[in-house]
């Protein structure tokens, strides 16, 4: 999964997303820190990217996908924001050192489905920290996921586009494959149709605290959060400081 078709029409499908809540629970954390600098890991089209660079931190934002952060990088122009987007896939994340805070949004870490990679990644995210760095990140919750995910279909539609979701169950618990079909909107009644799949799992809380922790990280923070089309419904936030 790349996101490359999907990054023309992410702004679009994610327009009532909760990104004022995920800032100000950032700045909410850090206003007692010394941060300045933030890297934003899976920054999409850089929506969170652009308000904390906005606010005053120097923020770098990775994502995977190229056609994501050339959207990225005209959002940040046109907000007059400086943001050096770098291309990488996060699972082998390299080149950072002394990074005052690491996040990750929008259930981004949930793309990775296996621990070997998420334990990479971790150990990676305590090695570019600075001493006292801190990490946050959101998951979907495994109760989230086994009773408002799997096995159900979601539609929706803009002006300009339609999208029909579906989520079927992977072999594993928590696992995941979100089958996603747009009709995108030409000229006139003319519509071209995309389909994309996405593969997700998650994982208990307790097992994410111990991949933490047996890499090291000894200060982060992640949230459970409950999200159906595109609301807050519910978040639980696991705390170690």
């Amino acid at each position: 999964m790349t996101y490359n078709t999907l990054a023309y029409v992410y702004d679009e499908l994610m327009a009532h997303a909760p990104y004022e809540e995920w800032v100000n629970f950032t700045m909410n954390v850090i206003n007692n820190r010394e941060v300045q600098s933030i890297v934003d890991l899976g920054c999409g089209t850089g929506s969170i990217s652009v308000r904390l660079a906005k606010s005053g931190y120097h923020v770098t934002g990775v994502d995977k996908s190229a056609d994501m952060l050339t959207a990225a990088d005209e959002k940040a122009r046109n907000e007059y924001v400086n943001i050096n987007f770098i291309q990488q896939d996060i699972r082998s994340l390299t080149g950072f050192k002394d990074v005052d805070l690491f996040i990750s949004y929008c259930d981004v870490i949930n793309y990775i489905t296996n621990e070997k990679d998420i334990t990479a990644l971790f150990k990676n995210v305590h090695q570019s920290l600075q001493p006292d760095g801190l990490f946050i990140f959101d998951i979907h919750a495994l109760p989230y996921v086994e009773d408002c995910l799997i096995d159900q279909t979601f539609t929706d539609e803009t002006d300009n586009l339609v999208y029909i979701w579906s989520c079927e169950k992977g072999k594993h618990q928590g696992e995941m494959y979100h089958h996603l079909t747009f009709f995108q909107k030409e000229t006139g009644d003319n519509y071209v149709r995309f389909d994309e799949m996405h593969h997700q799992r998650t994982y208990q809380t307790i097992d994410y605290k111990k991949m933490l922790q047996d890499c090291g990280l000894q200060k982060f923070i992640f949230m459970e959060t409950f999200q159906l089309k595109m609301d807050f419904q519910k978040k639980t936030v696991n705390e170690f400081l």
